[in-house]
């Protein structure tokens, strides 16, 4: 029995602990790719086997050139909200939400964030740790029970991407739309 309960933990340590040799880019980079954060903030098309990553696009967020109709009206459930085909716009009873741009552009992305305004960020899902709260569909949870160690590697990564100069729209309340 124990050897079973040691084996269902096995996951959980592989992924807070760093490999032999990996720098905290590499686990940044690792951690990015198993939260899925490209597929929000990753401008996608549709291609023949379903939505495909704009090239050169990585971690850009809402195309700021993307001109958007009203979103439909999230109703009263079970269906409830909406995305974009490009993955990036969201809308539902919070309001219209855009991907942000999650890269090292210092106007329009996460380069004049601090560290530690990072760091507020994760930990209170809140927009430089004080602003406004962070939208549907990000997972805010997700960051905020990440380790420091693991929210430090994450923006280690971001960081290392080449920067993108693309301005998301501000998000919209709800009676800003249909």
């Amino acid at each position: 029995m124990r050897r079973i309960a040691l084996s269902l933990l096995a996951p959980a340590v592989a992924l807070t602990a760093a490999g032999p040799g990996q720098t905290q880019v590499q686990r940044g980079a690792y951690l990015v790719d198993i939260m899925g954060c490209d597929d929000c903030h990753t401008p996608h098309q549709m291609g023949p086997n379903g939505p495909e990553a704009m090239p050169g696009l990585r971690l850009s967020g809402h195309p700021a050139a993307m001109e958007l109709p009203p979103a439909p009206d999230p109703g009263p459930g079970p269906w409830m909200w909406t995305g974009t085909g490009s993955r990036t716009a969201y809308a539902g009873p919070w309001g219209v939400s855009y991907a942000a741009n999650l890269t090292p552009d210092r106007e329009t992305g996460l380069g004049a964030l601090s560290e530690r305004d990072w760091l507020a960020l994760c930990r209170t899902g809140r927009y430089l740790g004080k602003g406004r709260q962070l939208l549907p569909p990000m997972p805010s949870d997700v960051l905020a029970h990440a380790s420091v160690a693991d929210q430090k590697a994450i923006r280690a990564f971001l960081m290392s991407l080449p920067p993108i100069r693309n301005p998301v729209p501000d998000p919209l309340p709800p009676s800003a739309h249909p």
